[in-house]
């Protein structure tokens, strides 16, 4: 059985529909990654997934629990950690544990157990009695983590979980959660973070509500961004972009960063000839990330 299935899930507001009839499924212990720009539908649909939103139409199942049937049944079978980590700034970090176990109804001798294994886990065991507000945004993330995993979940949700931290930080909670993977948790995670998504099993892409492709990392380059690709930088290379796009061999031009990502057919032409029809001097050739599989699905 899979720990997630979704099958036409929607949800209006008036007339806006935030989600459009999604369908996929979570396997048990994979890192399933939703990506998609902000307002794109990924925290309403998280919020549907974990009881706490109901759906306009479709289904949704949660370790086997219909999700509109019986939501407090999904609740207590997940952890969730939420985009703006839902802690309590005067409260010590061992407190807010505290607090967080008894509204999951961890038992008192069990929490105080789960706490310490927790705190190990996210690397806090030395912060347990610094007050929360004192701690960086990246600190406080895996405080948050560590308050969804006291009741020892098997299906964890996390929306957006590193929005606004250093890079750093992103990195050491993106171990964390493949560590979690590989000992048996199931993990939903939202991110606009194109890098991010690159550590996920399978990716979901949503554009305004739709869920417009789904695979792995390396099915979704394969797929979205056939052909070989090749990086132009320079002062005006932004100015060439429609000289490119009509060149012959190309596939698409796109802006990206402070350069242009060129995707050409290599039985067509080469990299030399595209620079000259640019007028760019440097160039170089680069592989395919998700960013462009994004901007190849969005842009359609």
């Amino acid at each position: 059985m899979n720990a997630i299935e979704v099958q036409e899930l929607s949800r209006t507001f008036g007339d806006f529909t935030a989600v459009d009839r999604v369908s996929f499924e979570v396997k048990r212990q994979e890192i399933f990654g939703y990506l998609g720009a902000n307002g794109a539908g990924k925290s309403t649909t998280i919020r549907m997934l974990c009881g706490l939103l109901m759906p306009t139409s479709g289904v949704a199942r949660v370790a086997g629990v219909d999700v509109v049937a019986d939501p407090e049944s999904v609740k207590r079978s997940i952890g969730y950690m939420s985009q703006r980590f839902s802690l309590y700034m005067d409260l010590r970090v061992r407190e807010n544990l505290e607090f967080f176990g008894g509204a999951y109804g961890v038992p008192p001798r069990r929490l105080a157990e789960r706490i310490e294994v927790c705190l190990e886990r996210v690397g806090l065991a030395d912060e347990a009695e610094t007050k929360t507000g004192a701690l960086p945004g990246g600190t406080r993330q895996r405080v948050a983590l560590a308050s969804a995993l006291l009741h020892e979940p098997k299906i964890l949700f996390l929306d957006e979980p590193t929005a606004g931290v250093d890079p750093e930080s992103r990195r050491r909670f993106w171990r964390l959660i493949r560590d979690l993977s590989a000992t048996g948790t199931t993990i939903f995670v939202t991110t606009h973070y194109m890098d991010e998504a690159e550590y996920c099993d399978r990716i979901g892409l949503m554009v305004d509500g739709e869920l417009v492709a789904l695979d792995t990392p390396a099915g979704l380059k394969a797929t979205h961004v056939p052909g070989a690709l090749v990086r132009f930088d320079g002062p005006n290379v932004r100015k060439s972009l429609p000289a490119w796009a009509r060149a012959e061999g190309v596939l698409e031009a796109q802006p990206f960063g402070a350069g242009v990502h060129v995707r050409y057919d290599p039985n067509a032409t080469t990299p030399e000839r595209l620079a000259d029809v640019g007028g760019a001097s440097a160039y170089k050739s680069v592989a395919p990330t998700l960013e462009d599989v994004f901007l190849a699905v969005a842009g359609r």
